[in-house]
């Protein structure tokens, strides 16, 4: 679930969550930059006992210090189901790396991972000083994969389960086969709460030239990446 925050929609807590759980079989994960009270935050881990996977916490430390964060994600991991993944994500702007750096050793000390993003501009990837290339490669690593950084690659033309076995929620009930599909306003699969939500019936071709989210990666979603590299065939378009 994205859009926004989620945590700010009303009927986040009080329609949707029970609704998925109660409704559907689906594996909730949730994006949030964790600006809801801790006892909000308490009462989601609460309602969604046996059905989280993934809470991705996004660290913007230009409105939050780094341990003030790290307090409150703590907390929050503490509460979760035990089966649950979190991680903290925070986008690599330029001229600001130090501070992220700074940020993660805060971060590590609470048992909390850093799962570092390259920053994306309209649909492309900002520019990096060659001053900051070192501290690219300590957040990055060397290569790294979908479960380490978003690098934003290009899964062009490759098959894609998304919409299938996995969409993106936002906060007004309003569904999409993911966030890239939602920025070009493409793959609406309708709104959870009128009624009209529907998943798509097969896979598609990406037709995008970066993918900037790693969950359908990291899920097995994308011909010829991690466990969809062994996937069945299927026949784009099929009923």
């Amino acid at each position: 679930m994205t859009g926004g925050e989620p945590f700010a929609f009303k009927d986040f807590l009080n329609a949707i969550v029970p609704g998925l759980i109660a409704r559907t079989p689906h594996t909730v994960s949730v994006l949030t930059n964790l600006s809801a009270p801790l006892p909000s935050l308490r009462r989601f881990a609460a309602l969604t006992q046996g059905r989280l996977g993934i809470v991705s916490a996004s660290l913007h430390l230009e409105t939050v210090t780094a341990v003030e964060f790290a307090d409150k994600a703590a907390a929050f991991r503490d509460a979760l189901d035990g089966a649950a993944r979190f991680v903290v994500n925070s986008v690599l702007v330029p001229g600001r790396l130090d501070a992220v750096l700074a940020a993660r050793d805060v971060l590590a000390a609470r048992g909390l991972r850093l799962f570092p993003q390259l920053m994306k501009v309209g649909r492309g990837l900002a520019t990096y000083d060659d001053g900051e290339k070192d501290a690219l490669r300590e957040l990055l690593g060397d290569q790294p994969g979908p479960e380490r950084a978003n690098v934003s690659p290009s899964y062009f033309g490759r098959r894609c389960w998304t919409g299938v076995d996995y969409f993106v929620l936002l906060q007004d009930g309003d569904a999409w086969s993911c966030r890239t599909a939602r920025r070009h306003r493409e793959g609406f699969l309708g709104n959870a709460l009128d009624g009209t939500f529907a998943l798509q019936s097969a896979p598609r071709a990406c037709p995008w030239a970066i993918c900037p989210c790693t969950v359908p990666a990291n899920r097995g979603m994308i011909e010829g990446v991690g466990a969809a590299a062994s996937a069945p065939d299927a026949t784009l378009g099929a009923p």
